[in-house]
């Protein structure tokens, strides 16, 4: 499996799950053309460009395109790389009609093709190998700080959204593979800490 420090921005879910058994890496959906509109998630992504870089992963036909040039516009200059699947014709298995364009989306290409993509985008075997092994955040953590498993973590979870500005709507594994990838262990203390201060002084 490829590995990368860098966030893949895809367009919707089933590019995630077919990224997700090709690659270890942060994937973040544009969920479509909501990209344009979602302030909250254009501040992410704009986050994770400047903090660990990002592979722009879209299809290859109009829409595709479109969203591509749209994120490429919103980040900084540098913090980007492109990934390019060829216009291959056909249908997803899933789906009863082919697309507009007749051409398959990333997740109905082909593995080796992917791989091949993401190799020429740039990821190469040292990406994503860390010089010291660093204690990960786990779903205990975050239960033990309120995040998730009981009744108000739902809330709380949001809240600590929001107090990094950052969408409300992810779930708690992604905001665990967020917070692995962005902050580690010892950064993600001293936010939660800092987020149960400010949450306290403000009541």
């Amino acid at each position: 499996m490829l590995k990368t420090d860098r966030a893949i921005i895809v367009e919707g879910k089933y590019d995630k799950i077919k990224l997700s058994g090709i690659v270890d890496a942060l994937i973040i959906e544009t969920d479509g053309f909501r990209v344009f509109k979602d302030k909250d998630l254009q501040k992410l992504i704009k986050r994770l460009a400047y903090e660990k870089g990002i592979i722009i992963f879209t299809d290859s036909d109009a829409a595709g395109f479109k969203i591509r040039a749209f994120v490429a516009k919103i980040v900084p200059k540098g913090t980007f790389l492109h990934a390019y699947i060829p216009d291959v014709i056909g249908k997803e298995k899933r789906k009863t009609s082919p697309s507009a364009e007749g051409k398959l989306g990333l997740e109905g290409i082909d593995n080796d093709v992917i791989i091949d993509a993401l190799i020429r985008a740039g990821i190469n075997e040292s990406e994503g190998k860390q010089k010291e092994p660093q204690r990960e955040i786990t779903a205990f953590d975050l239960m033990s700080d309120g995040l998730c498993g009981t009744n108000n973590s739902k809330v709380k979870r949001e809240e600590f959204l929001e107090f990094l500005s950052l969408p409300v709507h992810l779930s708690t594994s992604s905001l665990l593979k967020l917070l692995n990838s962005v902050y580690g262990y010892d950064f993600y203390k001293r936010l939660i800490s800092d987020f149960y201060y400010s949450e306290k002084n403000s009541q």
